[in-house]
């Protein structure tokens, strides 16, 4: 799962284990509870800084009470190892800040 430009199978998903997310066709999709607009604003920045970081980049749909986060890599039309570690980090975000899955 090191190859950043490989697309990776649904059996690779699954044994990444990222709990809290669930593979949509060529996506893979997390619901955050943030409980409150202000919170789900702050932790859609947070997720934003990180992305920025990592020049990867997810769809995200703020309302309240929650943040929902969709990856793909664009640019392979599928989910490559960038998309398992972005999302990863987005559920460290959210453990961090005490957000938990819907």
């Amino acid at each position: 799962m090191s190859d950043p430009k490989k697309k990776l199978s649904p059996a690779e998903i699954a044994a990444a284990n990222l709990t809290g997310w669930e593979q949509r066709d060529e996506t893979i999709v997390a619901t955050f509870r943030t409980g409150d607009f202000a919170a789900g604003l702050e932790f859609t920045n947070r997720i934003g800084a990180a992305a920025e970081d990592a020049d990867h980049h997810p769809d995200i749909l703020l309302s309240y009470p929650q943040v929902q986060v969709t990856l793909w890599s664009h640019d392979v039309g599928g989910l490559t190892s960038r998309d398992v570690r972005m999302a990863r980090k987005i559920s460290q975000l959210a453990a961090e800040a005490g957000i938990e899955t819907v």
